[in-house]
């Protein structure tokens, strides 16, 4: 496996829980487990097994990583019999030793894709939604003129901010609960996980998208640019998030820039807490990524919204 081209060997385990924390953490996607004796059961040419752990989140990458694993298993197998035969002088009739494959398919035994992308389109129908409300809002307050003479009044600009987001927020939360209880009792994706992880996660994730709406609405004076502005940048979002495209076979630029997406985060809390039942200690770098990302977009576009009223 270290000299394929296939895998990239992340971690080596010295023990069975440290292997399957790692497919639990999403750090592995496929966890080789050697039991005690497989050397010397290669040595007297019997059939050696080894453990096979994927995650089967993603029902099609788990089936390709899987094929790929049993055809490396095979060529050891094969090689190991020749040089096994060259050695002994015996005659290679037929592969002496065989390698045996136990496979099992963590949190998706059945590899029903719906249990993948059903997670994924919460998240995506949230950032669209969302980032739209937020920029089309504020635009259209600009574009009609009732901006200014909102902004005459005593009120601060930031609470005119709070103001035009917060309901956004909440039409998120609902939008999440709607989206997530279709999926459980119409798709039977199953919620294994704690419902205040993946809220908390949302509501962090909520703080990115305002703020990237917030963003595009300081940048645009009317509602056709906000509209051309949402569109290039939802779908380099969507595209960088891994929903249909494993980052890992994205070039070295594309991954560094999947850093910046907050839908990449997102998409592994709503997965690791609906199908996986994963909590905080498995999730919190994603939930702090989200909360930088989400600070960081809003400040910018408070600050930014100031100088434009300036």
């Amino acid at each position: 496996f270290v000299g394929s081209s296939r895998f990239k060997v992340t971690t080596v385990a010295t023990t069975h829980r440290d292997a399957t924390d790692a497919v639990e953490r999403s750090d592995a996607q496929v966890a080789i487990v050697v039991p005690p004796g497989f050397a010397e059961l290669l040595r007297k040419g019997q059939t050696s097994p080894i453990q096979i752990l994927v995650d089967g989140t993603n029902s099609n990458t788990a089936l390709i990583a899987l094929g790929y694993v049993g055809q490396i298993a095979g060529t050891f197998g094969q090689g190991y019999a020749l040089d096994l035969a060259q050695r002994t002088g015996r005659a290679l009739g037929r592969p002496l030793v065989n390698v045996k494959m136990e496979e099992r398919y963590w949190y998706n035994q059945n590899l029903n894709s719906r249990w993948f992308f059903v997670p994924g389109v919460i998240g995506t129908l949230t950032l669209i939604t969302i980032v739209n409300l937020t920029a089309f809002a504020i635009v259209r307050e600009r574009e009609i003129g009732t901006l200014e003479q909102l902004l005459v009044t005593p009120i601060q600009p930031f609470e005119f901010i709070i103001g035009k987001t917060l309901p956004f927020f909440f039409i998120g939360l609902i939008q999440v609960a709607i989206v997530a209880g279709i999926g459980m009792f119409w798709f039977d994706v199953p919620f294994k996980g704690n419902p205040l992880v993946l809220l908390l996660g949302t509501c962090l994730f909520l703080m990115s998208t305002l703020g990237i709406g917030l963003l595009i609405s300081t940048l645009c004076k009317t509602q056709q640019q906000a509209f051309a502005s949402n569109f290039f940048v939802l779908n380099p979002m969507f595209v960088l998030s891994g929903f249909s495209f494993p980052i890992s076979s994205m070039p070295d630029v594309l991954q560094w820039l999947t850093y910046l997406d907050p839908l990449r985060y997102y998409l592994v809390i709503i997965r690791g807490a609906y199908i996986k039942g994963v909590g905080m200690h498995v999730l919190w770098p994603q939930m702090v990524a989200l909360f930088v990302l989400g600070a960081s977009l809003l400040t910018i576009a408070v600050l930014r919204f100031h100088k434009s009223l300036d």
